[in-house]
């Protein structure tokens, strides 16, 4: 049996769904109305989309998208830099392919990509340095962008480029951390969320322990959960009967991949690579402590520092509420522009762009 069978069984979610349901009608007759609980994670999002979820519990429960895009949550001003990057003489821009068409203010990595740019997809930041190591006579700037899952491959790219002498590699970084933008919601007056799905990919890294300030100082249930059907609704029954009992904890039930402490060797090398600095979120604006810059004895490998590049201060599209969305404070639907001036093939905002946008997974499973 592969180790994922039990977890796509369909007997298993019917017996699920049984449960679930009464317990959400419950919940919601206690509150008044539907529990909101929000999946944090972009790879949630799509996983709710695919299986339908939002339309079978939607009477008496409301499953909300976060800010757990990482290309998504890129502020216009750093794709707006990116682009400023690859319109540089002598300079190639390498990233990763679901930056390419993310609209900036004016343009994208893909437009100027046409327009003749030296502009490069990679699939990992080890083969964008060994690229340079066989082009010195180009600057290779990387876009490293995501959150604390990707960012350690990026670290790595760093120690590999200066174990090995190379000098026309850098990195501009616009990695993300998760638990600020958690704070960020959860102090805002004007949301209700009732629970949190929590993204496994960044509990891998930073460990279930990390989250424990939403039960703690919030007093709101949260799980860890995987990303399979099975794992998306045991965390709902899980949520449900938390709520029910009165009880709020920060659970785990994706022992399978995730430990309470994380992965502790990753964790080192962030700390040995990065500072942790402000960063601007779209949608968020400037959140404290919720970004990644590269430590001062690394600044020769920092794209900022290298190539210092005068923007304009960038513009938002009018009408995209990719901002809003991110926050979990509307939906897809309740954009004007969705499904009709945005669309996977003329995307107005991030949301739509990225595999793991909100926008492109209701559009894809959900218009109907």
């Amino acid at each position: 049996m592969h180790i994922l069978d039990k977890f796509r069984d369909p007997s298993i979610g019917k017996g699920l769904l049984n449960k679930i349901v009464p317990m959400a009608k419950e919940a919601a007759e206690r509150l008044g109305r539907p529990a909101v609980f929000m999946e944090v994670c972009g790879t949630h999002t799509v996983a709710i989309s695919k299986a339908g979820l939002r339309g079978i519990l939607g009477e008496y429960l409301e499953l909300r998208s976060g800010p757990g895009c990482p290309v998504c949550v890129t502020d216009y001003g750093d794709i707006d830099r990116m682009v400023a990057f690859g319109r540089q003489p002598g300079i190639t821009v390498g990233t990763f392919g679901d930056m390419l068409r993310v609209p900036g203010s004016e343009t994208s990595l893909e437009r100027e990509k046409a327009r003749g740019a030296d502009i490069r997809i990679f699939y990992s930041p080890a083969d964008a340095v060994d690229w340079a190591a066989g082009h010195p006579e180009r600057e290779l700037v990387f876009l490293g962008v995501g959150f604390e899952t990707t960012a350690p491959t990026v670290a790595l790219s760093v120690a590999m480029a200066k174990a090995r002498g190379i000098k026309n590699y850098s990195v501009f970084t616009a990695h993300k951390v998760v638990p600020p933008a958690m704070h960020a919601i959860m102090a805002d007056p004007d949301l209700r969320i009732d629970g949190f799905i929590l993204p496994g990919h960044v509990s891998a890294i930073i460990g279930r322990k990390a989250w424990d300030f939403i039960a703690e100082q919030y007093g709101l249930p949260a799980v860890v959960t995987g990303f399979e059907t099975l794992d998306i609704l045991d965390s709902v029954y899980n949520l449900l009967g938390q709520i029910l009992s009165g009880e709020t904890r920060v659970d785990n039930t994706y022992t399978r991949v995730v430990r309470n402490e994380g992965n502790v060797r990753a964790q080192k090398l962030l700390a040995e690579t990065f500072d942790i600095a402000d960063a601007s979120w779209r949608g968020f604006g400037v959140i404290p402590d919720s970004g990644m810059e590269l430590k001062e004895n690394l600044r020769d490998y920092d794209a900022r520092t290298r190539f210092a590049l005068e923007i304009p201060p960038p513009r938002a599209p009018k009408g995209c509420v990719c901002g809003d969305l991110l926050k979990g404070k509307v939906t897809p639907r309740d954009c004007r522009l969705f499904g009709k001036a945005c669309t996977p093939t003329h995307p107005v905002g991030p949301c739509m762009v990225s595999s793991e946008g909100a926008c492109s997974a209701y559009y894809q499973y959900e218009r109907r």
